[in-house]
């Protein structure tokens, strides 16, 4: 106990951010020593550490003792006092930023202990209530660093924006707050150290915005930035990569490029590959069939609503098949709703058919008109179905 608060003085002296991060950390080995929990411990350290570091210290011994006492809400509280604490010293540190890697830990372990009280589904606990709270004391750190306006590149505390942002993004993607991320994005898209930040912190930040931009129907933004995410994460990182493929996979297949077997399987995806061999053939009973019958993982990694967009393609590639075997400019309608009868489409009619291929023709993924005086599609002689990457 003593040789802790001991180290703790010592690197606060020093001025070792990462080195306190680390005895601040609820992850440290220190957590494990039962002692820390005591109020020997907490009286020991206001008599040794100097203000304001004493009250830091002490909410951390604070937040070791309720979480050892398995109280979430109580754990949670001391944390984002904790956090609070460590913004009034950042404020009062006007021109360092050495403890920007403290701000880092306690915020992102702010986080994991909402999400843990979220699990345990306490009696005492809204869905998403700690969460918001965890939110508003992060936004606190966030609006310190965004206001260092010093030229010193090297000691600004515009250096942690990212990675606040990073801790928010995944907070408001957790809670359904979409809307909420609009702002962050514009502050680090107009920041000038964009291209900067530590390398880990732009792969989780264009995942992310990647995903963002896929639920905003953005999907060429969208495949720029999990391109991004997925090319620049560490090849041994391939949970990572699988979890980046999950979004980049569907939307690249809505821009018209399909996935390699051979990708899908190193990275066990095999789902996708079942929709792949449906929409070239255009199969749509097929289709139907995959997405149910892989309905809960679509669902839970959040593409459900993203891969049914995926059937306008089944439904275009289809279309493109009874044109290469007419090999005419003119497509009765009628033809076209019998090949949607062959392959599995039940209950349509002559007015839902010229409907669906309405919509087709109004997103470009058909070029040519309905002549609904003869019944027919009329399409362009030159280039009638367009590759969808250039008209998406």
């Amino acid at each position: 106990m003593d040789s802790y608060i001991m180290q703790l003085r010592r690197v606060w002296l020093n001025q070792d951010g990462l080195a306190l991060a680390d005895l601040l950390s609820l992850r440290h080995n220190h957590a494990n020593i039962s002692q820390l929990c005591t109020e020997i411990a907490m009286t020991k350290a206001m008599e040794h550490l100097s203000a304001p570091f004493d009250d830091l210290v002490l909410l951390h011994l604070k937040t070791l003792a309720s979480a050892n006492g398995e109280d979430a809400r109580a754990t949670h509280r001391n944390q984002s006092a904790l956090v609070q604490s460590v913004m009034k010293i950042l404020q009062l540190q006007k021109e360092e930023n050495w403890m920007l890697p403290v701000m880092n830990v306690v915020c992102l372990e702010l986080r994991l202990l909402a999400v843990q009280a979220e699990n345990s589904k306490s009696k005492n606990t809204k869905p998403g209530e700690l969460l918001e709270q965890s939110a508003e004391c992060l936004m606190g750190c966030f609006r310190v660093c965004a206001a260092d306006n010093r030229s010193s590149e090297e000691d600004t505390k515009r250096w942690g924006m990212l990675s606040l942002v990073n801790q928010l993004l995944k907070i408001y993607f957790r809670i359904n707050k979409l809307h909420l991320c609009k702002p962050l994005i514009r502050a680090i898209d107009s920041s000038v150290y964009k291209d900067h930040f530590p390398l880990a912190q732009r792969i989780t930040y264009k995942f992310f915005v990647g995903r963002k931009a896929m639920f905003d129907s953005d999907y060429k933004s969208a495949n720029e930035y999990l391109t991004y995410a997925f090319e620049h994460c560490h090849k041994a990182s391939s949970k990572n990569k699988r979890l980046i493929l999950t979004y980049l996979v569907p939307v690249k297949m809505l821009l018209g490029y399909m996935p390699k077997r051979s990708l899908l399987e190193k990275y066990s995806l095999m789902e996708f590959w079942e929709l792949v061999e449906a929409l070239k053939r255009g199969d749509l009973r097929k289709l139907e069939t995959v997405m149910t019958k892989h309905e809960s993982f679509f669902i839970a990694a959040g593409i459900y609503l993203i891969v049914e967009k995926l059937k306008l393609l089944a439904y275009r590639n289809l279309f493109k098949k009874v044109w290469l075997a007419m090999n005419t400019h003119q497509i009765p309608v009628q033809t076209l709703l019998t090949a949607l009868q062959m392959y599995g489409v039940e209950d349509i009619d002559m007015d839902e058919t010229e409907c669906l291929v309405a919509n087709l023709i109004f997103e470009c993924k058909i070029k040519g008109y309905i002549s609904h005086q003869h019944k027919k599609l009329v399409i362009s002689k030159q280039n009638p179905f367009p590759n969808l990457s250039s008209i998406i």
